[in-house]
């Protein structure tokens, strides 16, 4: 079963949402915006269907683009989660809705069977996570976002993800939420050529819940974002959850690549890790937060900035490692990268030249098969190798 990546408090007013979009102003959105919007970028969104109708959403989801063949309910979400991913990515904020970080992306939905569809004919009508990646990959969307996950590896959607690479897509897929737990590590995450995304807070901090391991790739906010509470879209509810982090990481590329349209996937990933928020080098990366905290904005306000090779794959070690049978633990996580700074269970990627800046002090400155898949946790037997001993 694959989970979606998100957790809900209830009862969130609608009117408090922009008040929950912390990160817009820590990453200093309104500066990045006058230099790109993600204009010109379509991101394909593979999660629960996309609310077209949403006073953020309308004009934004191009459903016309789905290919037919997986078009089944792309618009009718079943949970809410698609349609959240879809605001954070490219919300206008019309109507007291999300708020993009590239609101002028496109969204082109696709639906696939995650927790929570409990119709079995419309399990069986919906296409399969393979089938749905390997249309998308045949589009133009540039982008594909996926915040699930599930606990099997499941070889017809490795492949899918290796066609869709070669391409040329750029892919993320958040972690999981399963840390406290079990800290099991779920696929499409582990597959090479997936941007492993975990979820941080307002201080650059990993969350409890976000899953470490030797997969994941780079950290975004994913706590205290809101999200739509359920299916009815009455309400936002205050969330978090590697999905979040995974939905803003996807809209840093588009913001990327739409000031740079001549780059490859290979470029626009590896300026994202480049210019990441990182103390520790970046030859040696954690395995709680990546290459660091994304920071679109450093890519931006560099006019001059050099994006390597065009066919140069950023995380060519990890993607060339291969897959193996030993599940990283806690223990051998933090050993694993140099020491920083921890609060419980959360490693900060805060340096010493941190400027003061109230509550978002680090992100200011940072930031200047199963049937069913599972938003997006769950454990599995095998697992990439995603960074040396």
């Amino acid at each position: 079963m694959a989970v979606l990546s998100a957790a809900l408090a209830p009862n969130a007013a609608a009117d408090d949402v922009r008040s929950q979009q912390w990160y817009l102003t820590a990453m200093k959105a309104d500066e990045m915006w006058k230099v790109s919007t993600g204009e010109g970028v379509k991101v394909a969104v593979v999660d629960s269907g996309v609310n077209a109708g949403t006073s953020s959403l309308k004009g934004q989801v191009l459903v016309d683009e789905v290919p037919k063949a997986v078009s089944y309910h792309v618009t009718q979400d079943f949970v809410g989660h698609g349609t959240t991913m879809a605001e954070l990515i490219a919300g206008t904020g019309a109507g007291g809705g999300l708020k993009g970080l590239a609101p002028g992306a496109k969204i082109v939905p696709y639906r696939i069977a995650l927790d929570g569809l409990k119709d079995p004919v419309e399990k069986r009508n919906t296409p399969s996570t393979a089938k749905v990646i390997r249309a998308a990959a045949d589009t133009d969307a540039k982008i594909i976002s996926m915040s699930f996950g599930t606990p099997y590896f499941d070889p017809d959607v490795e492949a899918a993800i290796k066609y869709a690479r070669s391409k040329g897509k750029l892919m993320f897929a958040s972690v999981g939420n399963e840390a406290e737990k079990k800290n099991s590590i779920g696929y499409p995450a582990a597959y090479p050529f997936v941007v492993g995304v975990a979820a941080a807070d307002k201080t650059g901090k990993v969350g409890k819940f976000s899953e470490h391991g030797n997969y994941v790739d780079l950290a975004a906010p994913g706590l205290g974002v809101a999200t739509w509470c359920d299916a009815t879209f009455k309400s936002y509810c205050p969330g978090e959850g590697t999905s979040m982090a995974t939905a803003i990481t996807s809209a840093s590329a588009a913001l990327v690549w739409s000031a740079h349209p001549e780059w490859t996937a290979n470029q626009v990933l590896g300026s994202l890790i480049d210019t990441a928020g990182r103390d520790w080098p970046k030859n040696n990366p954690s395995n709680y937060l990546g290459y660091g905290l994304i920071r679109p904005r450093k890519v931006l306000e560099n006019t001059g900035i050099d994006p390597g090779p065009a066919k140069t794959d950023p995380l060519s070690y990890e993607n060339e490692t291969g897959v193996t049978d030993a599940s990283p633990s806690a223990t051998a996580s933090t050993a694993s990268h140099p020491p920083k700074t921890n609060t419980g269970n959360r490693t900060s990627a805060a340096g010493s030249s941190a400027e003061s800046s109230g509550g978002d002090t680090l992100w200011v400155v940072l930031a200047g098969v199963a049937a069913v898949l599972v938003i997006a946790g769950g454990a599995f037997a095998v697992l990439r190798s995603r960074r040396r001993a």
